[in-house]
Order: structure tokens, then sequence, then C-alpha cells
């Protein structure tokens, strides 16, 4: 007769999900396929109905710094495939479901096209070109008060050229933050640690009163990412002294 396996009595367990190398497939999507298939936030993300796992990041930045607030007109750069804005809807009350609170504007702009979000305005944008700023206060009805971007620049595979992307690409986002942001207003941009990003923080120190620099709990502990949220915009009048 078999023998009855006893219950270790603390229920039922997550078990760690392995992935068989398959032919053609680099180690390296291997072990990235598999810790995608065993990360807790994308399991969450998945459960709670977002679009991927960076939707907790900017959760719990705005649960430190409360930029996300009702009325507020936000900014998401580089928004594919729109987990940030589907945190910011209810946050800056984007649908009015928060009767007696202003009612919030979110302008997600991308390269590619990204599918529709109920309360976000979506928009294919190189922002980047010349009218970029115009067309996103023409989008927005006004100037912004929270920008924030999560983009990263494609991979080359090359540790030190992909920082140096990635920053360009911050600082360009910054500029165009000056351009946009109304006084008062919030820049929140993800940065990757690793040197270069000394430049950027002495331009954000003269733009904005307190720039911090935080790595969410949701940013893998073996990722070099961090956030740099700056508080306070000084105004576009400073921001012109700027270059």
């Amino acid at each position: 007769m078999p023998r009855e396996r006893k219950s270790s009595g603390r229920g039922q367990r997550d078990l760690t999900v392995k992935v068989k190398s398959a032919r053609g497939r680099k180690m390296s999507s291997t072990l990235w396929l598999q810790r995608q298939l065993n990360d807790p936030y994308v399991k969450r993300a998945q459960a709670d109905g977002f679009r991927g796992r960076a939707a907790y990041k900017i959760m719990e930045l705005d649960d430190k710094f409360r930029f996300l607030v009702p009325g507020a007109r936000v900014l998401d750069l580089g928004c594919a495939p729109g987990g940030w804005c589907q945190v910011a809807v209810p946050r800056v009350n984007a649908l009015g479901e928060k009767k007696g609170k202003a009612i919030g504007t979110i302008l997600g702009i991308d390269l590619q096209e990204v599918d529709p979000i109920p309360g976000v305005d979506l928009h294919v944008l190189d922002f980047l070109s010349d009218d970029a700023d115009d067309l996103i206060k023409g989008w927005l009805g006004g100037p912004a008060d929270v920008v924030m971007s999560d983009m990263a620049a494609s991979s080359s595979g090359h540790k030190q050229t992909d920082h140096l992307r990635i920053m360009a690409l911050c600082e360009a986002a910054a500029y165009l933050a000056f351009d946009v942001l109304s006084p008062g207003g919030t820049f929140v941009a993800k940065v990757l640690a690793g040197g270069a990003e000394g430049d950027l923080q002495k331009i954000l120190k003269q733009q904005f009163t307190k720039v911090a620099n935080v790595k969410p709990p949701a940013s893998r502990s073996d990722s070099s990412e961090k956030f740099v949220v700056a508080t306070g915009f000084r105004g576009a009048s400073d921001s012109a002294q700027v270059g």
C-alpha cells in the first residue's frame, strides 16, 4: 500500500519555474524568461490587471513623494505598454470617479501605438521633435504638473554604451520637462547607476528645489536602475539659463 505523503502544514507553495533552453535560444534569454516567470511583481501585475511590473515602481514612488494628485496634468514619456498611465488614472482622478475632487489629465506619448487606456490621451510622437513641446501643451490643455519617464534606450549589449545611451535619453527628457512643466512641477525618470549621471544631477539641482534618488522595492535588486525624483520646478525662466 503506498505511503500517504504528509502535508507540511504551510498550504500551497509557489513553485519555482525552471525553463529549459530551447534550440536557438540564448542562455541569457532563457534566464530572463525564467526570472520573469518567477517574479512576484510579474504575477501581481497579471492579477491586478496592470500591463507590466513597472506599474509598481511608479506606485511606490508616488506613495513616497505624492506627486500624482487629483487634478494634476501628467505627461508620460515613452509610455508603452501603459502601466504607469494605468496607475496615474485613479490617483489624478482622470475619470472623475472621486466626487468633489479636481479631474486630472494624463497624456501618454510613445514612438509606437499603445492600446487604449480609459482616462488617458495617447499619441504617437517623438518627444525629440522640434514641435513636441507645443503639441504636448496643446494636448494637455496647458503646462504639465508632472513629467515622468520610464524610457530605456535599446540595448547594444555593451554595458557602458547602454549606460551612456539611457543617460542621454534621460537628459533629453529633462530638457523637455523644462519646456512643458509648470512652476512647482515634478520630474520623475529612470536612470542607471554607473558614473555618467553627475551632469544630470547638476542640471536638475539648478532647476528644482529638491532632487532625490530612489530605488523602489519593485526594482530588481540585481538591476542598476534607480529613479530620480525632482520636485519644486523653479520655472521656465530659470531653465532657459541652463546649457
